[in-house]
């Protein structure tokens, strides 16, 4: 005769069962919140000038196309279609905060630039504090130089005035072939 009787034994089965059954679930739950702890890295995307408050106060109508790409830089935009008009375009894609994207048009009538119309930009200091989001209310750098600063590195020479450009022979009315002839 067995130790155990058949109503034991089905109660002793059914228990293995539960347990089994309860075990999965948690074991489910409990793999569930590792994955989701071990998650991928996910690169910050940066794409295009990013241009400031500052940037934009400084540009005034009549300024030249070189004046306007020494404030702002290098268009991201450029078109064949619109000659007259150059595009800002910059966005950010980081990892657990919304995508930040801002458009700046530069317009112009000939060589100088007429209006500009846009997003609005955020500041230098803004910009700067938004994207260290490990150190909260860390303390932002200035971010223009002092006049001790730049007293540390003016020189008492005054600067030599820079060499004629030598003349560049003219472009070449035809190119050679980019293949050997057979």
């Amino acid at each position: 005769m067995s130790a155990f009787s058949p109503r034991a034994s089905r109660l002793a089965l059914a228990l293995a069962a539960g347990a089994l059954a309860g075990g999965c679930g948690t074991f489910d739950n409990v793999s569930q919140r590792v994955a989701g702890l071990v998650t991928p890295y996910k690169v910050e995307v940066v794409q295009g000038n990013f241009v400031s408050k500052e940037q934009v106060e400084a540009m005034k109508p009549g300024m030249s196309r070189q004046q306007v790409r020494d404030i702002l830089g290098t268009p991201l935009l450029t078109s064949v279609f619109h000659a007259n008009r150059w595009d800002y375009v910059f966005t950010l894609k980081r990892q657990g905060v919304n995508a930040q994207e801002r458009k700046l048009a530069v317009f112009f009538k000939g060589d100088l630039m007429e209006k500009v119309e846009g997003d609005a930009m955020s500041s230098e200091a803004d910009f700067v504090a938004t994207l260290d989001n490990k150190r909260r209310n860390a303390k932002v750098p200035p971010l223009e130089a002092s006049e001790e600063a730049l007293k540390r590195y003016a020189t008492d020479k005054p600067a030599e005035p820079a060499a004629p450009a030598a003349a560049l022979p003219p472009p070449a009315a035809s190119y050679p072939p980019l293949e050997p002839a057979r």
